[in-house]
């Protein structure tokens, strides 16, 4: 176990480091390199294996399970985790453990606002369609666009947030 996280740890480490070093070659704020390159990079193998679920599967349960999983797992280990070790070893130095976390507010209140979004679609989708992926074409396309929109609409919100063009921090 402790050498599985270790291994995590360090991929984590690398995703990190290269897109930082991205966000500054680019001039992209910290904030926005996070909630693009590096939820890219480590959703992006989840993605292939929902497909190939989607595929494989009847009604692809499996396939939207394993994108509901995987993006909660990186959230709340890759967030948390990292928060839990940082207090606990603060607090055995009695240190004050403090985050400048400028834009988290917004950005857990945008994100479940899009999931909220996204399951309704998909609870739309069981009810009309009779499954979650598929359907006719225009069904698909329909569904495809949505989704890619709460994408577009979480990044570009966020990304204003972090520029303080709009201020919508908590």
């Amino acid at each position: 176990f402790v050498v599985a996280i270790s291994f995590i740890g360090g991929i984590t480490y690398v995703v990190g480091e290269i897109a930082g070093m991205m966000g500054c070659v680019m001039g992209i704020k910290p904030g926005v390199t996070a909630i693009t390159f590096v939820a890219i990079g480590t959703s992006l193998p989840d993605t292939f294996a929902s497909m190939t679920a989607a595929k494989e599967s009847r009604y692809a349960d499996s396939a939207v399970g394993n994108v509901t999983g995987s993006n909660s797992v990186n959230v709340f280990l890759g967030l948390g985790l990292p928060w839990v070790i940082g207090v606990i070893y603060s607090g055995n130095n009695n240190e004050v453990y403090q985050v400048p976390a400028k834009g988290l507010g917004i950005s857990v209140v945008l994100f479940l606002c899009c999931s909220l979004v996204g399951m309704a679609i998909l609870i739309i989708r069981r009810c009309f369609v009779g499954g979650e992926l598929g359907g006719s074409g225009a069904c698909k396309w329909i569904s495809c666009t949505l989704f890619v929109s709460l994408w577009v609409a979480y990044i570009v919100v966020s990304t204003l947030n972090m520029y303080e063009i709009i201020n919508l921090d908590f």
